[in-house]
């Protein structure tokens, strides 16, 4: 019976590399689509617009810690200015699509 433990253990392992989110390899260009997806927003250019004048608006795409959610992969784009996180947004590879990001 262990050797079968052993073995399912051994299978399990082995799948986890297939159910992690990979990070969109075509170049620059998927990972600009994501911060730009973001950065038109109607929200976030009204924020952007409040801000002091000289104060630097910051988008910064976390691709150490994606989120899959209902089976797809999400990646966290923060909004920050003057060192201060304003929001965060979850946007698919394709950036066709946004998330609520989880509260932890």
């Amino acid at each position: 019976m262990r050797v079968s433990r052993f073995a399912v253990l051994a299978l399990l392992f082995a799948a986890v590399p297939a159910l992690a989110c990979e990070v969109p390899d075509d170049g620059a260009a998927p990972l600009r689509r994501l911060i730009t997806r973001v950065k038109h927003l109607p929200q976030t250019g009204a924020w952007q617009k409040s801000l002091p004048e000289g104060t630097t608006a910051q988008y910064v795409l976390r691709v150490d810690s994606p989120q899959k959610i209902r089976g797809r992969c999400y990646w966290p784009v923060e909004v920050r200015a003057g060192g201060e996180l304003w929001k965060r947004f979850l946007v698919s590879a394709d950036g066709a699509r946004l998330a609520a990001p989880s509260s932890r």
